[in-house]
């Protein structure tokens, strides 16, 4: 019985181990996914305005710096773009 018991009790902490590096591990992942979406979403209005914005004179340069404040800001990063383009 006390073999049963130990037994047990071992698999008992191993699942609450294993809960709990895995909850450990989704959080970075959660950082990681929000930061690919904000980079589609900046790139793709980059894009956008460099077409739409075409017709009006308004335009961003695409380089390396201007990819970077897309991708971690999304569009509060390209209206960031706009503004010190057109403002400063």
């Amino acid at each position: 019985m006390g073999l049963e018991l130990n037994i047990i009790l071992a698999y008992a902490v191993g699942l609450i181990l294993l809960y709990v590096v895995g909850w450990i591990l989704l959080i970075p992942l959660k950082w990681i996914i929000r930061l690919v979406w904000n980079s589609i979403l900046g790139g793709i209005m980059l894009f956008v305005i460099n077409i739409i914005g075409g017709i009006w004179g308004i335009s961003l340069v695409i380089n390396p710096l201007s990819a970077v404040i897309a991708g971690v800001l999304g569009m509060p990063g390209v209206i960031l773009l706009l503004l010190l383009k057109y403002v400063l």
